[in-house]
């Protein structure tokens, strides 16, 4: 597993470790601590590629100015056996340049490990569960859940990449008030179509959407209208026991369209018929904290943060709530099933809701913090420089369906997965589709498919060793140097964004390279390194790329 930055800092540390130590033995600093200084990767940096803060940090250990520290640390200091040529001491800081011999060994490296480059083990086998979409049943998937999709599918792949044990979730809300809504919405419907449009009125807080007639129509040409005999109830259960499969068989077939796979789909309707719910409440009650109050079930909060907030488990009617439910999830996840991390991609409207989910995990004791939320902000869809807040098609919302009809699957995955869940999200329509330098997407995949070419036509051409001294091929082999960091920094700040920008980053550099360096026309060490830089950047945007499950193209 190629770490290149975490082994250089490693490297450097033992360098200056062993030029401190060997100043203290001979007896040219005194005794002392000086463990705790800094090694940072510093590419863009002009007097080196790594940077310390030894000298700074241990002057007063020492009792030594910075600069003379640092004219003992450089004192007789060996370079000759590590990748680096040269260090200097500049503005406080101690800087390594590395060796042109280090390029290319790098390049070798990165070949040599094809579709492993990248792979990195920060999460040591752990289980984690990620949970994304876990759209509404009743009704098609909204832009909200294109962007938690992306997000949600792509930072699962990039854990995974990571080292951890990943299982993709996809939590079924079949039960609870929206289902009791939805029952109604459809009855309602059925009674119109039935008997006209003033045989009842439609529930205000009813789905209104056309999908809901839609679904009755065809329950009526498959079934008939024998079902208005029924007494309201009955036909109402009747009615939504054809509906859910259909809708949830609806959006795995659109998700599945998007590349959105997963390994479990979890039903809240489980919870309930097994006791989950019910499970959690008495463990809750047993520590005192819960208690009844106008015929329901409250659960007091063991902590002063929530003061008299308090939430309802089980309503008068003798109902759970959803907080109820998503306890017992919480507790199936974490208790049940032993998982290690629970991550959860979630809407902005879910803020208040997670701090008091976490209080009661910590109430169970559970610790609250294997329990991870990504909250994500709104989709606003433009065109031609105007918001779109309606579907041509319909006249309402438009759904990650009709979207995907306008839009290639490689540039909804790739726009919706280039922000931070946490920043607002303008989707261009326009740009999503122009086939130019200008969309990022198109870009990246035209980086890939421009080395793809270049190979091609370079099959017979003789090759031979060589070094990489310009500094523009310098660069760009620095910029594939920091992708098994980016795979970390990902994992660890729950942020698949960072790969989507490195990817721009990184065609961008490529693209620039080629503008600027010959490949084709050169020979023998020129060409030679050339081409195994186009290679292994070649590799690289195939390895994010797959992270993002977009297509990386050898023609365009």
């Amino acid at each position: 597993m190629l770490s290149f930055i975490s082994s250089l800092k490693e490297q450097i540390e033992q360098i200056l470790i062993l030029q401190l130590t060997r100043a203290i033995e001979a007896k040219e600093l005194p005794e002392a601590e000086f463990d705790g200084f800094l090694v940072e990767y510093t590419p863009n940096k002009p007097f080196g590629d790594f940077a310390s803060n030894v000298a700074l940090f241990c002057a007063k250990r020492f009792k030594l100015p910075p600069q003379e520290l640092a004219e003992l640390i450089l004192k007789d200091i060996d370079l000759s056996q590590t990748e680096f040529s040269a260090v200097n001491f500049k503005n406080g800081f101690l800087n390594f340049k590395l060796s042109a011999a280090f390029y290319s060994k790098a390049l070798e490296q990165i070949l040599e490990a094809k579709a492993d480059y990248g792979t990195v083990n920060v999460g040591n086998g752990q289980k984690i569960v990620v949970e994304f979409v876990s759209a509404n049943p009743t009704g098609p998937m909204h832009l909200g859940n294109a962007r938690g999709g992306a997000l949600g599918d792509c930072l699962s792949n990039i854990m995974q990449k990571a080292g951890f044990k990943v299982t993709k979730e996809f939590y079924i809300n079949d039960a609870g008030n929206q289902i009791e809504v939805f029952k109604k919405s459809l009855d309602a419907r059925f009674v119109q179509e039935v008997k006209g449009q003033d045989a009842v009125s439609f529930p205000e807080d009813g789905y209104h959407g056309e999908d809901v007639i839609a679904l009755v129509r065809e329950f009526i040409k498959e079934n008939g209208t024998k079902l208005i005999d029924l007494p309201t109830a009955e036909r109402e259960q009747v009615l939504v026991d054809y509906a859910l499969p259909k809708n949830i068989a609806a959006i795995k077939e659109t998700l599945d369209l998007y590349r959105v796979n997963y390994d479990v789909w979890f039903s809240e309707t489980y919870l309930h018929k097994n006791g989950c719910v019910q499970e959690v409440i008495e463990k809750l009650t047993k520590k005192g904290l819960t208690y009844k109050k106008d015929g329901a079930v409250w659960y007091r909060f063991s902590g002063a943060k929530y003061g008299d907030k308090d939430e309802v488990l089980v309503r008068a009617n003798g109902n759970y709530t959803y907080f109820a439910a998503d306890i017992a999830y919480g507790y199936n996840k974490f208790v049940t099933r032993g998982f290690d991390e629970a991550i959860n991609i979630l809407g902005a409207d879910h803020h208040g809701h997670i701090e008091r989910l976490q209080h009661a995990f910590f109430d169970l004791g559970i610790d609250p913090n294997k329990f991870k939320v990504v909250i994500m902000q709104v989709v606003r869809l433009i065109r031609d420089g105007e918001v779109v807040k309606m579907s041509k098609r319909t006249g309402k919302s438009v759904t990650l369906a009709e979207l995907l009809d306008e839009v290639p699957i490689d540039a909804a995955r790739f726009f919706f997965g280039f922000r931070e869940a946490g920043s607002h999200l303008d989707f261009d329509l326009n740009l999503a589709v122009e086939q130019s330098a200008k969309n990022p997407i198109y870009y990246i995949q035209y980086a890939h498919a421009r080395i793809c070419s270049l190979i091609k036509n370079t099959q017979n051409k003789p090759q031979i060793e060589s070094k990489l001294e310009c500094e523009s091929e310098q660069d760009l082999i620095k910029s594939l140097m920091v992708f098994p960091e980016i795979i970390k920094s990902a994992a660890f700040n729950l942020d698949s964004s960072l790969v989507n920008k490195y990817l721009l980053e990184l065609a961008t550099k490529f693209h620039k390279f080629y503008n600027e360096c010959r490949v084709l026309t050169e020979s023998g060490e020129v060409f030679k390194a050339r081409f195994k830089l186009c290679k292994a950047v070649k590799q690289t945007l195939q390895n994010g790329l797959e992270l993002l499950k977009i297509s990386a193209p050898e023609v365009m």
